[in-house]
């Protein structure tokens, strides 16, 4: 990239400072956030590695020609016991698909820190070279990044490093503070001077549901969420920046660049706000009397009930875990995850709410339960999703991922009248066809996964959890303007017919990597083999279908229902979904895969022989 040789520019040093107690209370004391602007930014200096136990950052920054000031940045470093030495494989293994993930926090037996306060500086100079490099034709003016965060323990530590290393490029940096991830997409789109919008690109730091010691970023520009291709070469960068971090070259960085903080979801929630008026035919309160209870996880998504529903007039008593808390003490913050769920529809049961709303950590998912305590996500959420859309724009095609059910299929295409393509598994996937069957003329205005992601055209393609909600609180509210009232009953009733099987189980069938059978291949070469191998099988059993058009791993139909077996997009898996009428059916779909793959050594199969056993 050309802007790679360029900026070297920032970054770090490590020393040994441990003899003296009342600068480790003042190291400790100085790591919140405030003193970010004052700290910041740097304008040149030499950059070094020296020592070899604990990591802080100094800056031997050169301000004046004349004189050299000698300073401490403060901040909390995660411990090491050596100065790492990191090439552009370690960067690489930080990508998880279109997002960045790795362990911030140590405590975890077997998962050591790699996502370190000078490898987010690396990155973060990265993004901002990268988008210098893009913008380059703007270059007579200073561009701007956001950065927003969850509610992890992390969160404030990396948002520093990120702010530094954004800062050390030329760019300037808008702290957000506590934020969700489509609010940070939003803050490229809104024009508004007061909050220095639109920005040019924009970082949330986030891990969605992993647990309190991971964290990551997700990056932004006006186009959207960067692409796989997009983070892979932000990493080389980030590589290449840490590996040349004490080069003169940063000398010759003189760029200056500055760091506010706005209170953004102000302006993202009043959005939220004025939707649901407008489809309620602009009326102030069009939520009143309604009561709908809030479960945030103890993420980022609090906000809804305060500064979304209420507003609108509903009541939100026995709404929960609304407390930022980055140890999530309650659940796991997951639309997908059973505990969560039980949590939402307990709390919808015993407040005798209207609606249950419950939100992952970040707020770019969702999911829904009726009053009498009916799950809305998964298929269910697709479902009503769907139909919400389909009233919007008849015959529009839905784009799901590949895990959905036949039942669903059938529900959009003959209930619904709409067409139902079936694609591969990853959110950023789904929204990437769906944007490409509207460029080739076949209408599509939803995008959704069985995780909770949605994304509408209306929204820019974005996957906000918050918005989708709104598409719900829409139909409530529009319901009642018409007079059709009945609280949550007219969602319920949009997805009548919607047939769901009996059991549904996802196994993972783990692939190990140091096994002899690999012979030192890869394990997607491996997995792939797997997939090949039942594929033809499945040619040779009467019984059993293959479906006609499918694009991740091999989708079978048999015994009343049907099996996936699929390659994870980023893990030593193959994940296997059935679904089946009864328990006997679907033992009869899981033994037709364990007849065949059972010859792979390497193939963990354990879960699925217990399930084909104990079913």
């Amino acid at each position: 990239m050309a802007a790679s040789g360029m900026i070297m520019q920032n970054i770090f040093i490590a020393k040994q400072y441990q003899k003296n107690s009342h600068f480790v209370n003042q190291y400790r004391m100085g790591c919140s956030s405030p003193y970010m602007s004052s700290m910041l930014p740097f304008q040149g200096g030499k950059f070094a590695w020296d020592g070899t136990t604990s990591m802080q950052l100094v800056n031997v920054s050169k301000y004046q020609r004349t004189s050299v000031n000698r300073g401490l940045v403060l901040c909390n470093a995660a411990p090491s016991a050596a100065v790492p030495t990191l090439e552009k494989a370690d960067f690489l293994k930080l990508q998880n698909g279109s997002d960045i993930r790795g362990v911030a926090v140590a405590g975890v037996e077997g998962e050591p820190v790699n996502l370190t306060e000078p490898v987010t500086e690396a990155i973060a100079a990265a993004f901002a070279a990268w988008l210098k490099d893009k913008k380059k034709e703007e270059a007579s003016r200073h561009l701007s990044i956001s950065i927003g965060h969850d509610s992890r323990i992390s969160a404030q530590t990396l948002q520093d490093a990120v702010s530094r290393g954004i800062s050390s490029v030329g760019v300037d940096v808008i702290q957000y503070g506590l934020a969700s991830t489509p609010a940070m997409f939003n803050s490229t789109l809104t024009e508004d001077d007061v909050f220095l919008c639109p920005v040019d690109g924009s970082i949330m730091i986030t891990a969605s549901h992993l647990p309190y010691n991971r964290n990551g970023f997700k990056f932004f520009t006006s186009a959207g969420g960067l692409g796989k291709a997009d983070i892979k070469d932000i990493l080389e960068l980030a590589a290449d920046i840490f590996k040349n971090s004490s080069v003169e070259a940063y000398a010759r960085n003189k760029a200056s660049a500055s760091v506010k903080r706005v209170d953004y979801m102000t302006v993202y929630t009043s959005n939220l706000v004025k939707a649901v008026r407008r489809a309620a035919g602009n009326i102030e309160k069009p939520l009143e009397g309604f009561h709908i209870v809030v479960d945030a996880g103890n993420g980022a998504g609090g906000f809804f009930a305060a500064k979304v529903l209420e507003p609108l007039g509903a009541i939100t008593s026995g709404s929960q875990f609304l407390e930022p808390d980055g140890l999530f003490p309650n659940h796991i913050p997951n639309p997908e995850d059973k505990v969560a769920m039980k949590a939402i529809t307990q709390a919808v049961l015993d407040n005798e709410a209207d609606l249950g709303i419950i939100f992952d950590t970040d707020v770019d998912r969702s999911a829904a339960v009726d009053s009498a305590g009916r799950e809305f996500n998964r298929n269910r959420l697709i479902a009503l999703m769907s139909a919400i859309v389909l009233e919007e724009h008849p015959g529009t095609t839905i784009v799901t991922d590949s895990v959905t059910s036949d039942g669903l299929s059938t529900f959009i295409e003959k209930k619904l009248g709409g067409k139902h393509r079936r694609f591969k598994r990853g959110y950023k996937n789904v929204i990437d066809e769906a944007i490409r069957l509207n460029s080739t003329g076949e209408e599509s205005h939803l995008a959704i996964e069985t995780s909770g992601h949605g994304a509408l055209k209306e929204n820019h393609w974005l996957d906000d959890g918050a918005y989708l909600m709104v598409k719900v609180l829409n139909k409530l509210a529009s319901a009642r303007a018409s007079g059709a009232g009945g609280g949550s009953r007219v969602l319920t009733d949009l997805v009548e017919g919607l047939e769901e099987a009996a059991v549904a189980v996802e196994l993972r069938l783990k692939i190990n990597q140091s096994h002899s059978d690999l012979k030192g291949g890869s394990f997607r070469d491996y997995g792939e083999a797997v997939l090949k191998h039942l594929e033809n099988s499945i040619d040779l059993d009467p019984k059993l279908r293959k479906a006609p058009v499918n694009y991740e791993g091999v989708r079978v139909s048999g015994f009343g229902g049907w099996f996936l077996l699929r390659l994870s997009l980023h893990d030593p898996v193959l994940p296997l979904n059935i679904e089946a009428p009864t328990h006997n059916d679907a033992v009869k779909l899981g033994l037709a895969v364990v007849a065949v793959v059972k010859e792979f050594a390497a193939l963990d199969t354990s879960a699925l022989d217990k399930f084909v056993q104990v079913s």
